[in-house]
């Protein structure tokens, strides 16, 4: 069956910036005294939820630490060129067959700005950003949240995933899930029911048609 809907996580999904987020975090984290290795990174924290990766490596909640996170983002990549050409075209294909959301631990200015500087915002019909939800991935609240606004059973969408995190939410909401390569080791992507390599338009034809 078609799908009726395709859910995207954010950040290294239909953004490709998880490099960026691991240099913030790095220089975060060093200036608080506790450094962060590229390697930690990627093995604990991405596809955590700002507030959560800010707390699992510091081991207490420090709000002013995920504003700076999103100040210093909002200078490196609120142009929208962390979404490459391969993503935008998928989406602008997608758009015409089928309702569009990001579902992300993200804040909503930081997806909000992106994907107007990328020229998506008018194709996507929501955004369940980590200020809509109380838990963030591998919770699947976001994920139900966006099935309750859209109207739309878990059947009848997919959503994209690129951390382990993301999947064990997108599977957690009952979704078929896509992951894509290059954020973490494959292996760890096993819950998926696929995994590609990339996100483009071919993608999209295969599932839409």
């Amino acid at each position: 069956m078609r799908p009726a809907a395709l859910l995207f996580d954010f950040n290294g999904t239909l953004s490709d910036d998880e490099h960026i987020q691991c240099e913030i975090y790095q220089e975060i984290f060093a200036e608080e005294g506790k450094p962060l290795g590229q390697a930690d990174y990627f093995a604990e924290l991405a596809g955590l939820s700002d507030p959560e990766i800010v707390r699992n490596w510091l081991g207490e909640e420090r709000p002013e630490l995920v504003a700076e996170r999103l100040s210093r983002f909002q200078a490196r990549a609120a142009d929208g060129s962390t979404v490459g050409p391969a993503a935008r075209e998928a989406v602008r294909y997608a758009a015409k067959r089928a309702q569009l959301a990001v579902v992300s631990g993200a804040a909503r200015v930081e997806i909000e700005s992106v994907l107007t500087a990328a020229g998506l915002a008018p194709l996507v019909s929501l955004v369940v950003a980590a200020d809509d939800v109380e838990a963030g991935k591998p919770d699947p609240a976001g994920y139900i949240r966006a099935l309750e606004l859209l109207d739309r059973r878990p059947d009848e969408a997919v959503a994209f995933e690129d951390s382990e995190a993301g999947v064990a939410a997108a599977k957690a909401a009952g979704l078929r899930c896509i992951a894509l390569e290059g954020t973490v080791e494959i292996d760890r992507l096993a819950a998926a029911d696929e995994i590609v390599g990339a996100l483009d338009v071919e993608l999209m034809q295969r599932l839409l048609g």
